[in-house]
This record gives C-alpha cells, sequence and structure tokens, in this order.
C-alpha cells in the first residue's frame, strides 16, 4: 500500500515551480535547449547567446547578414520552438 503523503520527485518540482509563478520555466529550459537543433549547427555557432524573458525569446548572432536570415524566418522559427514544449509559450523572438 502507498503512503499517501509521498509525491514523485517530478510533481514536487512542478509545484515548487507553480508556487514560485514559473509554471513555464521547465518549458522555457527545454525551448532553449532545443534552439541548436532547430536551426542546425552552422547558426548554432554563431549565437552568442539565447534567453526568454515574459514570452519574448531574445537570440544575439555574432553577423548581421545572420541577424537578417533569422528575421525573414522569424515566424517559422516561432513555431518550431513552440512544438519543442508542445505550448504556446512564445509570443515573440527578438533578434540582435
Amino acid at each position: 500500500m502507498s503512503d499517501p503523503n509521498l509525491t514523485t520527485l517530478g510533481d514536487a518540482i512542478k509545484a515548487f515551480y507553480h508556487d514560485n509563478h514559473r509554471d513555464n520555466a521547465l518549458d522555457e529550459h527545454a525551448i532553449l535547449n532545443s534552439w541548436n537543433d532547430v536551426v542546425g549547427d552552422f547558426i548554432a555557432a554563431h549565437t552568442l547567446h539565447t534567453s526568454i524573458k515574459n514570452g519574448i525569446f531574445y537570440v544575439k548572432v555574432d553577423a548581421d547578414s545572420l541577424k537578417n536570415e533569422l528575421l525573414y524566418a522569424k515566424s517559422m522559427l516561432l513555431k518550431k520552438l513552440n512544438s519543442k514544449v508542445e505550448k504556446e509559450i512564445l509570443k515573440d523572438i527578438v533578434i540582435n
């Protein structure tokens, strides 16, 4: 017979994030980790920084030409990144 006071580690982590108003933190982490898979090795190698704040994905790259290419692909990138967590976590992408 299982103890009703026991909880799984996964449930405890989810409860912690919920209690601290960070329900999307695990999904945001998954999205950040999927950047390289979504954009490929070349773009990943030229990515200097990625972060998420208030549903906005911020990415900094090291070349203006690459920035322009990413701007053209912005809606596709948004869709692919959100599909990694099967939720609409990201509302926009800012590319610098």
